[in-house]
């Protein structure tokens, strides 16, 4: 009879990879049954591949959905589970808890300093309390005061490996045509796309650990860009987590995000600009509770459009960015501010037009009425995605993801895009942090 801990990890394709890679893999009296998979389309029933498993994982590791958790304990007398994916809500952690406890196995989670990676170049780490926050904006103005203060900088992306998943355990992306070579999807390119454009080096893939050490040989920073309301890969020399007034309250009540609210240095609320000041205020009571030591940075989010005369008075198709919509559940996004902005005179529902997964995807997260999230996870989704835009009677299609969507497929009506960054009410706070981090 084995002596070895037998377990389960509960992921989606992210955090998941990440906890094994450097933790439960070095653990000898462990042996990881499997991984479970949710939240992103199709990637349960693969193998986590040898090479990256090591040798003790021979045959590789399965992947399976995660709605078999129950019959896989039983089935293979598992002792324990591990949660290892982020954006859920407290609730929905804790029924992940008891569906394990039920079955017969004991539950966990591992915590930062057990899985963060320290490096031997100064680190900034961006993460949030929910996807959607507004991560990719503050990293990208991080990323502008380092080049201004003259420094190298590598931007080290959460995880996406949505692919083969050998293939994409570093990942380095220095153009355009490096997204290419790596099949990236939309959601992938959506983060990629506007560093690669600003002259910033990304790295991404599976093995964090040969991904800090290749970006080091690189940089004379790193900055860490997470992904939906996840813990930092690296061990930060300052870490920023950006808060949402549009959902306030939410930074107390999703796992990992409180966790990362209460670890912050530094706390930006973002989109104060649309913002009401009661949840505002909300929002500054709960930072004060949970970090009263953090430094606060209120921040506007400026929307543009490259073409607002396009967009009055006319009837609108507003795209947005699909995982701040659907596991990130905003009901409205950059695009839709844009559109009463400009002066709209319909926001088109795009549901009775949804072709495939698009559908599904509408069904599921049912809170979506008059915005289209961009969900581009595979070539066929993709189609289906370009195939609903066909189908949506509108005058004008408002682009309101990082990338240029139109370089992908083929929009068949007019269409504008819509920008965003992050403004800082005082411009003097973030830099100045980021000198005192990175020793000047």
């Amino acid at each position: 009879m084995s002596s070895k801990t037998k377990l389960i990890i509960l992921g989606a394709a992210g955090r998941d990879f990440h906890d094994f890679n450097v933790y439960w893999k070095q653990r000898d009296d462990v042996e990881v049954v499997c991984f479970t998979a949710t939240q992103i389309p199709d990637i349960d029933g693969r193998v986590y591949p040898p090479a990256l498993a090591g040798p003790k994982y021979p045959n590789g590791i399965p992947i399976h959905a995660e709605d078999e958790l129950e019959a896989l304990i039983k089935k293979h007398e598992v002792d324990l589970v591990s949660l290892a994916y982020s954006d859920i809500s407290h609730e929905t952690a804790m029924h992940l808890g008891s569906r394990a406890m039920a079955a017969g196995a004991q539950f966990c989670m591992l915590g930062a300093d057990q899985v963060m990676i320290k490096s031997t170049k100064p680190v900034i780490g961006v993460c949030a309390v929910r996807t959607g926050c507004g991560k990719s904006q503050t990293t990208r103005r991080v990323a502008e005061i380092l080049k201004e203060q003259g420094k190298r900088i590598a931007v080290c992306r959460h995880p996406m490996p949505y692919g083969d998943l050998e293939k994409q355990a570093v990942q380095r992306f220095a153009t355009l045509e490096d997204m290419d070579k790596h099949e990236c999807t939309i959601e992938e390119r959506e983060e990629y796309e506007p560093h690669i454009v600003a002259g910033n080096l990304v790295f991404a893939g599976v093995d964090y650990e040969s991904i800090l050490r290749q970006a080091e040989k690189e940089a004379d920073v790193v900055l860490w860009d997470g992904g939906n309301n996840d813990l930092p890969f690296f061990a930060p020399d300052l870490l920023l987590v950006v808060v949402d007034p549009h959902r306030a309250g939410h930074e107390m009540t999703f796992y990992p995000g409180e966790t990362n609210l209460r670890m912050a240095d530094a706390i930006v609320i973002n989109k104060m600009d649309t913002a009401n000041d009661a949840d505002v205020a909300t929002l500054k009571q709960n930072i004060a509770t949970a970090n009263p030591n953090a430094v606060v940075i209120p921040a506007d989010s400026p929307v543009s459009v490259d073409d607002p005369a396009a967009v009055k008075g006319k009837k609108v198709l507003v795209i947005e960015d699909g995982p701040t919509l659907t596991h990130g559940q905003m009901k409205f996004g950059a695009g839709h501010v844009a559109a009463r902005n400009c002066g709209a005179a319909e926001l088109i529902d795009p549901r009775p037009y949804a072709q495939g997964s698009i559908k599904a995807t509408f069904e599921k997260y049912n809170h979506l009425s008059e915005i289209l999230p961009a969900m581009g996870y595979g070539d066929k989704q993709i189609s289906e995605l370009e195939a609903t835009i066909d189908q949506v009677p509108c005058d004008v299609v408002i682009v309101a993801t990082p990338i240029d969507l139109g370089g992908l497929l083929k929009i068949n009506k007019p269409s504008v895009r819509v920008r965003y960054d992050l403004k800082e009410h005082d411009q003097a706070v973030l830099p100045a942090l980021i000198t005192k981090a990175i020793g000047g």
